[in-house]
């Protein structure tokens, strides 16, 4: 078999076998198969999709070329959470050290921006010092003792889904479910949770645009999961509006920050809970749905949910001291306002549309070797079905320059509608899969 073949015979809608994609996969990591012939492969996916068989392949080729990390006894307290991606999403940096300051093992494994999503790596490299890249022993040593660690793949653990993934961010081939699928799990598998629990978001601001689809893609996860031996379950949740207050690394860590000190937006507040009551029921920590919330409302009312955040941060090598300062906290260049042309109610956010604009703006990559300005970004004071008078600020704006503040206003007064009637608060949590 050659390389060629294998993409010809996706690319006429034929399945492929496991020696296929195992020999395509484990050639791409090996050298022998270049990045424009893996970006062939990639848009022939992303066209013809691949069966449930050839899905298992593909996560289990991506899995295996790399190293598995093995936790001790009780395996069953190891349990991350995924997210599709989505704007403003910043739930990772509330979840892990929330759920850790509970008793969870939280080996998260997470990326940086792709396409119009904020990343979290880039979220938390705005933390002076905070390192990414630990290497495996520190990754497991960090989960083990601090209780959470939020890193980047390593060398050593799947190195065609790092491969892969910088390519399908840059070929228009991100929203695949089978590419989806086989990044997430190669990845989050390897970094050795027994349970995942997804956030598979839809609407116009997600990947997935209706429900329908991110229910495809949530089955499809839970599915091969299970396949690989391992527990799942997921929340299809709305992304028609920005997820809390505010879209922007630096802007997003503050956020982040507050939230952990007990003032969190309502729509970010309610969404995280959630996910954390999932991940203490699959972690056997508590599964009465009561309890569990009660206990999460102490850790975050005592502040250990915040103290877990810190010993995470630090143990990563981050410095947090000019967050206790706000006037130490660096600032975009320029900081101004959208305001609202006429009184209403908001009615609509384009979404994606806003977070391609921050991408623009320098707040995530364009190319795979941009460098991200962890300084610009938006904050949203007016959310969906929320009253707006004329000349209210709609949105505050973080921008590099006056040139590019005026280009985000005139684009973000187009993203944003104001009608005359109250429009239906969308339901933030749609659906639950196990």
């Amino acid at each position: 078999m050659t390389a060629v073949e294998i993409i010809a015979k996706k690319r006429d809608g034929k399945s492929l076998t496991k020696d296929e994609i195992a020999f395509f996969i484990g050639s791409f990591v090996g050298g022998g198969i270049a990045d424009y012939q893996m970006s062939a492969f990639l848009m022939a996916v992303y066209l013809k999709g691949m069966d449930y068989d050839e899905t298992g392949w593909l996560t289990e080729a991506m899995l295996k070329s790399g190293r598995e990390v093995e936790f001790p006894e009780p395996k069953h307290v190891y349990v991350d959470k995924h997210s599709t991606g989505g704007v403003g999403d910043k739930v990772s940096l509330i979840l892990a050290p929330w759920v850790a300051a509970c008793g969870v093992k939280v080996p998260m494994l997470s990326g940086r921006g792709l396409g119009h999503t904020g990343g979290t790596l880039d979220k938390l490299e705005s933390i002076p010092g905070y390192r990414t890249n630990l290497s495996l022993d520190e990754f497991m040593a960090g989960v083990e003792r601090v209780g959470c660690v939020i890193s980047g793949q390593t060398p050593d653990i799947a190195p065609a889904d790092r491969l892969m993934y910088a390519l399908r961010d840059v070929t228009a081939t991100v929203e695949s479910i089978p590419l989806i699928c086989g990044s997430i799990l190669s990845k989050k598998f390897a970094a050795g949770p027994t349970g995942l629990v997804f956030d598979v978001k839809c609407g116009n601001g997600a990947f997935m645009k209706n429900e329908a689809s991110a229910e495809a893609l949530a089955r499809n996860l839970i599915g091969v999961s299970h396949a690989m031996g391992r527990s799942a379950r997921a929340l299809i949740t709305d992304m028609s509006q920005p997820l809390g207050n505010s879209a922007g690394n630096l802007l997003e860590v503050v956020e982040s920050i507050e939230a952990l000190n007990s003032h969190c937006p309502p729509d970010l507040y309610s969404l995280t809970i959630e996910l954390a009551i999932e991940m203490l029921d699959m972690a056997e920590i508590e599964s009465d749905r009561g309890k569990a919330v009660s206990l999460l409302k102490t850790k975050l009312d005592d502040g250990s949910a915040y103290r877990k955040f810190v010993e995470m941060v630090e143990y990563q090598g981050g410095d947090l001291s000019i967050f206790a300062d706000p006037t130490r906290l660096p600032k975009a260049t320029v900081v101004t306002c959208l305001k609202a042309g006429a009184s209403g109610f908001v009615a609509e956010f384009d979404t994606e549309a806003i977070g391609r604009l921050i991408v623009e703006m320098g707040g995530g990559r364009l190319k795979k070797d941009d460098v991200v300005d962890p300084l610009v970004g938006l904050v949203f004071r007016k959310k969906l079905g929320e009253e707006v008078r004329a000349s209210e600020i709609l949105v505050e704006i973080h921008a590099r320059d006056e040139v590019q503040a005026e280009l985000a206003i005139a684009k973000l007064d187009s993203y944003i509608l104001i009608g005359d009637e109250k429009a239906p608060m969308p339901e933030l949590i749609k659906k639950r899969l196990s």
